[in-house]
């Protein structure tokens, strides 16, 4: 009926239920409203049933969010966790430039200077001519009981009193011993063109040893102003 009390009414700030004759709440003393609130009648429940009710909810919603994204944490590789991804950089790629680099002139290879041939010429034999200094019996292998004759020609006078013989045994591979330096001079004169000089084979051999030979005079102690090279061989028998 319209006007009365209801058999009912419900602290809005306890929650506990009073008799409709009520004027004030029986558990926290607080007054009563004389009407209850219809429920839907304001934009915001505020009765304490509907508030415990709405932070329950948040409270759900919340717990939720956090708990998802505790798993997102523990899985990164699944979508839609709002890690951020490191973006990968782009790439620098260097490319040639358009414009036309200076072009540097070609250098020529250098050119191998031919070796100058030598002023002078040296032969091999077994005697030797007193009057024309020459050799007679040309040969290069000279053998126990034979003459080791040598003469050195060149196309101007020596124009020094003594020339330079050095001599080396070739060994394999194209190496060298020397077992003549030239220090010791052989005299010649200064307007000859031609010197020739003799010497027992055996002495040669025993002092040296079987083997092939390179003979080169110079007209300058020491190894300087080569005029005549050649190559003979010392056998034993």
């Amino acid at each position: 009926m319209t006007g009365e009390s209801p058999e009912t009414v419900e602290c809005f700030n306890c929650g506990r239920t009073n008799p409709g004759w009520a004027q004030v709440c029986r558990n926290c003393g607080v007054p009563l409203q004389s009407l209850p609130v219809a429920a839907g009648s304001g934009p915001i429940p505020t009765d304490r049933a509907s508030l415990i009710s709405i932070g329950g909810a948040l409270a759900a919603i919340a717990g939720a969010v956090v708990l998802g994204l505790a798993i997102s944490a523990l899985n990164p590789s699944r979508p839609g966790t709002g890690r951020a991804e490191a973006s990968p950089l782009a790439s620098v790629v260097a490319r040639p430039s358009t414009s036309s680099a200076p072009t540097l002139p070609a250098t020529p290879a250098p050119t191998a200077k031919p070796t100058p041939a030598l002023s002078g010429t040296v032969a091999f034999g077994t005697g030797l001519d007193r009057t024309t200094r020459q050799v007679i019996t040309p040969t290069d292998t000279f053998t126990p009981g034979s003459t080791f004759a040598h003469s050195v020609t060149v196309k101007q006078p020596f124009g020094v009193t003594q020339i330079y013989e050095r001599v080396a045994r070739l060994g394999s591979g194209g190496t060298e011993t020397v077992v003549q330096a030239p220090t010791d001079g052989l005299n010649v004169r200064p307007m000859w063109t031609v010197a020739g000089y003799a010497i027992q084979a055996n002495v040669l051999i025993q002092a040296w040893g079987p083997g092939t030979y390179r003979m080169r005079v110079y007209l300058s102690p020491g190894g300087k102003d080569l005029i005549a090279t050649g190559t003979f061989k010392l056998a034993s028998g």
